[in-house]
């Protein structure tokens, strides 16, 4: 079982992929196929989420990192955090999960509105994929405000 098995894959570039839970396997097959760091933005739930998922990374010698966006109340220090973690990810494949991509797909459009110079409709076309057809009031809220403060149509003070 590859990574682009994984539920939502999205393979962003050469260096980035995005993704829902992987499985064990998955997270097996990522190591394998030269992926160096695993950022994880779920909430542990039990049943949904692997047991030891930071172990598991760790032990097949790629770099974890845990970023816990509850899902229904979605934070700006969530998304300072995935900036600095993204910033400073060593050399090599990052897969960026969370549960079935969306909290992933949210942060990464605002990551590269704000960094990689996307526009606005290519971070919309980006979690389009993902998002397409779901309401999320509290996760149109966030990303809104978000694109608006990183667009610097608002003061964030």
């Amino acid at each position: 079982m590859a990574t682009q098995d994984i539920y939502n894959f999205i393979q962003v570039n050469e260096t980035l992929s995005t993704g829902g839970q992987p499985t064990e396997e998955q997270i097996r097959s990522a190591a394998a196929e030269g992926f160096t760091s695993v950022i994880n933005l779920a909430t542990f739930h039990p049943g949904q989420s692997l047991e030891d998922e930071a172990g598991l990374v760790q032990s097949l010698g790629m770099t974890y990192y845990a970023i816990p966006v509850v899902w229904s109340n979605p934070q700006y220090s969530d998304f300072t955090t995935f900036e600095k973690v993204m910033q400073q990810l060593p050399t090599g494949k990052a897969l960026v999960h969370c549960a079935a991509n969306f909290r992933v797909t949210a942060f990464y459009s605002l990551y590269a509105l704000k960094h990689l110079g996307w526009s606005q409709a290519q971070a919309k076309a980006f979690r389009s994929q993902i998002w397409e057809g779901s309401e999320f009031p509290e996760w149109e809220q966030f990303i809104g405000a978000l694109t608006k403060l990183i667009s610097g149509q608002i003061d964030p003070g």
